[in-house]
């Protein structure tokens, strides 16, 4: 892939070169780099809102009173997992994280949550069950409010940013129930 943006490069500045059109590749070329940092700049400060709430919410036991109100969904869905687990608390806030579109810092919670798994896991070499549903459910990410797609494209001047909220709704809801359709038919099948 590194070989294939390498001849993508130099194609474009040779043929940029040769057709005279220097100033506006150099022009292109800063712009992108501004809009680059506009966008870095504006997620960043979502994610570091966000990330400061969820590490409030962990110190002041908010994760241990989520844990309890999610475990019958867990239960369903992660029948594997103990009832103390900490594992629970890091799905919970995995798929808080993701229902409210912060999926850069849904990802550490997953990692959280998938060494969890793996520790309870029984056969080290192969994914568990509960692991299967978790990675289906974290790839499906639920959004109710998709904040960071909603920030690049007020970043980029959407008339209408939150337009976006529907179809993201349907598509994630619709991917997670497929997907768990889907795991749960393995279940059957392994028993």
């Amino acid at each position: 892939m590194n070989k294939i943006w390498g001849y993508i490069i130099i194609v474009s500045l040779v043929v940029g070169l040769f057709s005279g059109k220097v100033e506006l590749m150099t022009t292109c070329v800063f712009d992108s780099a501004k809009s680059t940092i506009d966008t870095c700049l504006n997620i960043f400060g979502i994610i570091a809102i966000w990330s400061g709430l969820m590490k409030i919410a962990e110190q002041t036991g908010l994760i241990e009173k989520l844990q309890k109100v999610v475990y019958p969904l867990v239960r369903i869905l992660f029948p594997e997992i103990s009832k103390n687990s900490r594992a629970t608390g890091d799905i919970a806030m995995n798929m808080g994280a993701n229902i409210i579109g912060l999926g850069n810092v849904a990802t550490p919670l997953g990692i959280k949550a998938m060494e969890e798994l793996q520790k309870e896991n029984k056969n080290k070499e192969r994914l568990s069950k509960s692991m299967m549903m978790f990675l289906v459910l974290n790839m499906a990410s639920i959004q109710l409010i998709p904040t960071t797609v909603i920030a690049l494209r007020t970043t980029y001047g959407s008339d209408n940013p939150v337009q976006i909220v529907v179809p993201v709704l349907v598509a994630s809801f619709t991917a997670a129930l497929v997907g768990v359709m889907i795991v749960k038919f393995f279940y059957k099948e392994e028993k």
